[in-house]
């Protein structure tokens, strides 16, 4: 039950609970793509199958890890005490926030924006605080505004400077060596290893619901990486070696990865191989450009008949080549809507194309290929190797962008969920405090929302951090997802202000400058992504403020 004295405000309760489904929404559209657009855009997976993942990892990082307790004001950015004897107004300044923060959340991923979520609450905060009068914190603190413009900075330098150290120790001990696919055979259980004790570190350190690390105690710590790691290692060597010998080196089209759990009897050649494969190829190419021009040749038809036997008896080809266009992967409206544009509107089959379209226009997308002779020039100056051992690194691409996905819903949940716990339990108690509990059903709510975001919502974001800055690769990709992973974990520690986001962009910046060109960046891209953030705390103040002067200050019978 309500309190009598803020039990008139159950219209404010609405509104914010609408804004809280967009702004979940909105989150998992926009970083939820972060942790898997380098696994697309180097086909390590397609989109139908991050769809589902972002699903999975996003729901148990909110369910399952998610804080139980929330602050009522994001990192204390402003103070409660203007608040304190008018609880109604604590609600409505909720209510403002999460609309500006919903309304920049979905107008930056439509743009292509990927933005910093707490960043973007944090200026909505700011927003309302301003109107409402409550001093904020721009100080150098934790969280205050002066870090967040910091943060602009200082996450994506320290960000590529990880992931261009781990993309350089692959690159010079494996990548551009002769003997590059043997050596990638011995080394890769060390880095599936190496990649799972730094992710056990980072859900040690990380997740909301662990004690910090003092109370964990280091030497626990320590335990837990090495134990992972080393039986990481015990697992790659009895099922991960065989499966990539008899799948790489004897290249056995029927082995795909279900196959794994096989093991040790992959090294018989009499083997029953349950569910083969019908592949064509052994592996993907990495690198294709599914819009690339082909040279087809045939026999001209411009040349007379005698012309033509002349040339074919001394040898000559009596052809003409043409430079055709591939044609560009049918987009989800001329897949589903197309075929059965002719059908009356009420047609069984003209409405079942339409509930596919709606359901699947999100995860049909091409986000991997483009069309542009400007970034096909930036592609070809990245160099591309084996995809042999490109294809050895999907695992552990695929292993980092996960935990990085569940870390996301562990953490950014409070993002969406903070501002409606703290109007909803200020309604249910009648006065303010700065820490209110979350109930779980409102987290389940918040990790459907998420994992939903990224199916619906997810491609524009996918397109604007993958191949659109360089050429990406499995083995780059794995590079900028750990680097990304590394800093945050080390930011975390020094208590520098980092974000995921800004992260990965800066860790895509890194691998790419190790192709030792510039011309290998799209640099237009980096800038308009750049200006995306640095427009993310004034807009969303700006939406949050106006809305709270407007409410405070209206006019009323």
């Amino acid at each position: 039950m309500p309190a009598a004295n803020v039990a008139k405000y159950d219209w404010i309760i609405a509104i914010i609970s609408i804004a809280f489904c967009c702004s979940a929404f909105g989150n998992g559209a926009n970083d939820v793509a972060n942790s898997y657009a380098t696994s697309v855009a180097a086909r390590t997976l397609s989109m139908p199958q991050v769809g589902f993942l972002s699903m999975l990892t996003e729901f148990v990082g909110a369910v399952a890890l998610g804080s139980r307790v929330t602050s009522t004001i994001k990192n204390g950015i402003i103070s409660l005490d203007r608040f304190e004897a008018s609880p109604g107004v604590l609600i409505l300044a909720m209510a403002c926030a999460e609309v500006g923060s919903a309304t920049w959340l979905l107008f930056a991923t439509r743009m292509g924006f990927p933005v910093s979520t707490t960043q973007t609450i944090v200026g909505a905060l700011i927003g309302v605080g301003i109107a409402a009068r409550a001093s904020v914190s721009w100080e150098w603190d934790d969280g205050s505004v002066s870090q967040i413009a910091a943060s602009w900075g200082v996450a994506p330098a320290i960000a590529a400077a990880f992931a261009a150290l781990v993309f350089a120790t692959l690159k010079f001990a494996i990548l551009e060596r002769k003997d590059s696919f043997e050596r990638a055979m011995r080394a890769i259980p060390f880095y599936l290893a190496f990649t799972a004790a730094v992710l056990a570190l980072f859900m040690v350190v990380e997740a909301p619901t662990a004690p910090s690390l003092e109370e964990f105690g280091a030497g626990k710590a320590v335990g837990i990486v090495l134990g992972v790691f080393f039986g990481v290692l015990a697992i790659a060597y009895i099922f991960f070696v065989p499966y990539f010998h008899r799948r790489l080196v004897k290249e056995d089209r029927r082995i795909k990865y279900w196959h794994i759990p096989l093991g040790p009897l992959l090294w018989k050649e009499d083997t029953y191989i349950y569910f083969p494969s019908r592949a064509d190829q052994v592996v993907v190419d990495h690198y294709e450009d599914s819009y690339a021009a082909r040279i087809e040749s045939d026999v001209s038809s411009t040349e007379g008949s005698q012309d033509k036997t002349e040339k074919l008896e001394k040898g000559e080809a009596a052809t003409t080549q043409t430079v055709v266009r591939r044609q560009a992967p049918p987009e989800p409206r001329e897949r589903f809507l197309a075929p059965t544009a002719h059908l009356p509107l009420h047609h069984p089959q003209r409405m079942w194309s339409l509930v596919k379209y709606v359901l699947l226009q999100g995860v049909t997308r091409d986000c991997v290929s483009h069309d542009s002779d400007r970034l096909r020039k930036t592609h070809a100056l990245a160099v591309r190797y084996d995809n042999r051992v490109e294809h050895l690194w999907t695992y552990a691409q695929v292993a980092s962008a996960m935990l990085m996905s569940i870390a996301h819903g562990s953490n950014d949940v409070a993002n969406a969920v903070g501002p409606w716990v703290a109007a909803y339990n200020t309604y249910q108690a009648g006065d303010v405090a700065s820490k209110t509990g979350t109930p779980v059903w409102i987290l389940v709510v918040a990790g459907f929302l998420l994992g939903a975001g990224f199916w619906f919502f997810g491609f524009h974001i996918i397109r604007a951090l993958g191949n659109r800055i360089t050429q990406l690769s499995p083995t780059r990709g794995y590079s900028m997802e750990l680097g990304a992973a590394i800093t945050v974990l080390l930011a975390s520690r020094l208590g520098l202000p980092v974000s995921t986001t800004q992260c990965l962009t800066g860790a895509t910046l890194g691998v790419a400058l190790m192709n030792f060109q510039l011309g290998a960046v799209n640099w237009s891209q980096l800038l308009y992504i750049f200006g995306g953030w640095i427009l993310t705390l004034p807009c969303a103040g700006l939406i949050g403020g106006l809305l709270m002067v407007m409410a405070l200050n209206a006019p009323h019978l």
